[in-house]
């Protein structure tokens, strides 16, 4: 199998140019961004979602200009937590005036996501939508200036690796966990991936902390990783617990 750069005319495609525009153009698109932080946890379940959508409120209060990119395309629920108007504009406006972009946006209400194209062959280029949705989120939507951009990331890692290529250099992260041993070894492999791509961990939330999922992944991870655990989110947290996470 030869790679791109080992091919000659008339076999090129003009591939390398493509990317290199797209990056360019998302490049533009989010010149106005300061930061850019992903949530992931690399296995569902966890409260990803959940997380993300209070972390950005919680910015928001504090004065900061914050937007979230729901990537979960098959399962966005980013539009129901931050309560956002149904049909709205592109990026629409949610509680505490955090900025959003969902692919729940363009759904109708109970149907799955579907992309054009042949169904038989639907597990050759479904991928390869995805990743093309969400270079249209990042580099075609009119994000302004923020403080910060929060990606709701779905489990799994295509997602992550797919977003590494499209701005052209890994983004931080924020790793979600619950308490139970057997997220901690799902969580653990995300983070490995991660670190080898280079990402900065910012450190670890470690989600419905309490009898109900009984553990130490937060701590475990944090050990392993060095990096810290900025906060425990009770299995019934009150609105305040958000406000003192110390994502600055």
């Amino acid at each position: 199998m030869r790679t791109y750069h080992q091919l000659t005319d008339p076999d090129r495609s003009g591939l390398a140019d493509q990317i290199g525009a797209q990056r360019r153009r998302v490049a533009e698109q989010l010149a106005g961004v300061q930061r850019i932080v992903a949530v992931m946890s690399g296995k569902g379940g966890v409260g990803k979602s959940y997380v993300t959508a209070h972390l950005a409120r919680s910015l928001a209060r504090s004065g900061r200009a914050v937007g979230v990119l729901d990537a979960d395309f098959n399962g966005p629920t980013i539009p129901a937590l931050l309560q956002t108007p149904p049909e709205a504009a592109a990026p629409a406006i949610g509680l505490d005036g955090v900025k959003c972009v969902s692919m729940g946006h363009f759904l109708t209400d109970g149907a799955p996501l579907s992309f054009t194209g042949p169904p038989a062959e639907g597990f050759v280029w479904r991928g390869a939508m995805e990743a093309a949705a969400l270079r249209e989120f990042l580099g075609d939507v009119k994000w302004g200036p923020l403080d910060f951009l929060v990606l709701d990331l779905p489990p799994g890692m295509e997602r992550y690796l797919a977003l590494c290529d499209i701005l052209g250099a890994p983004p931080a992260v924020l790793t979600v966990t619950i308490p139970t041993a057997e997220s901690r070894d799902a969580v653990r492999r995300a983070m490995r991936a991660a670190v080898e791509r280079g990402s900065d961990l910012l450190g670890i939330v470690e989600n419905m902390v309490g009898p109900q999922f009984p553990g130490t992944a937060g701590d475990d991870l944090a050990r392993e990783f060095n990096a810290p655990v900025i906060a425990r989110i009770p299995f019934n947290p009150s609105p305040s617990v958000w406000d003192e996470i110390p994502l600055r």
